[in-house]
């Protein structure tokens, strides 16, 4: 992914997140569901944080929880500034999420700037802001092409301008590649790895895959069967820039061992834990 995003919004910060003893409760069938338990968790400034853990842990919903989508029942979530304090303001966010939904009746370049338009921006500037967006995830020359007219991967490429056009300060990846086939996801992980290095921001990635979180990520959180809690917190240390030749290096196969042990005993015990509910 090339190009350059310019920052077009004064006083931007890469903010620390913190969640302090987060927990979440809900209700179904008319009993309360744990679905997030104490979880204590920091997604460094400026740096990627990967959360990995059994379907249906709360992996997701600690990203809605993070977004400001839905309330915590308890615990606190907290944004610091460089300067250690509580940020005076809510960073700007935004999402990517697995399926695309883009608009088919748009141009690629309306579908990227139609944040920007909601936001009221002048129509002249919003195309700038989206062809410099979509340069930057290598799509140039295809900002009057339709969704239809694109591959899925492209698409995917489409869903990550129309988040980057808003200039986050924090960027919330939700399996952002889960739906591409294994040859284009590695290429885009590859290529996103490449971008974030590059722009700097706090990045929160939700994935399955352990490939993922340990070539885009600087810390891997592992997360119980549900209730989701935090089993584990690694550390990625590998040279930078990240490219799939990352995946030879030694440390990459001991860091991968190392996450599939903690989350293939969750995943079994999440099996067990459906296959006694359906008994």
């Amino acid at each position: 992914m090339g190009g350059n995003l310019q920052t077009s919004s004064e006083g931007a910060v890469h903010p620390e997140i913190r969640l302090e003893g987060v927990s979440l409760v809900y209700e179904a069938g008319g009993s309360q569901v744990l679905a997030l338990d104490d979880l204590h968790c920091r997604f460094a400034a400026g740096r990627v944080t990967a959360i990995i853990g059994p379907s249906g842990c709360g992996k997701s919903t600690m990203l809605q929880i993070t977004r400001g989508f839905m309330p915590a029942s308890r615990g606190t979530l907290s944004f610091v500034g460089p300067d250690g304090q509580p940020m005076p303001r809510p960073p700007r966010m935004a999402t990517v999420w697995q399926s695309f939904n883009l608009f088919p009746w748009r141009t690629i370049e309306d579908n990227v700037a139609f944040g920007l338009e909601m936001a009221g921006m002048p129509a002249a500037q919003r195309r700038v802001r989206a062809h410099e967006a979509l340069r930057m995830v290598d799509l140039g020359g295809f900002e009057r092409k339709y969704p239809g007219q694109l591959s899925g991967g492209m698409r995917q490429r489409v869903g990550m301008a129309r988040a980057l056009v808003m200039d986050p300060e924090v960027l919330l990846l939700d399996e952002p590649f889960g739906a591409l086939d294994a040859q284009t996801r590695l290429v885009l992980q590859e290529q996103l790895a490449a971008m974030v290095e590059r722009t700097g921001k706090t990045v929160l990635l939700i994935t399955h895959s352990i490939e993922e979180a340990v070539l885009l990520a600087d810390t891997v959180y592992v997360l119980t069967a549900r209730p989701g809690r935090v089993a584990a917190e690694v550390q990625i240390d590998l040279p930078k820039p990240r490219s799939i030749a990352s995946t030879h290096d030694a440390r990459y196969a001991g860091y991968f061992e190392r996450i599939y042990g903690l989350l293939k005993s969750e995943v079994l015990r999440s099996m067990h834990g459906e296959a006694g509910g359906q008994a």
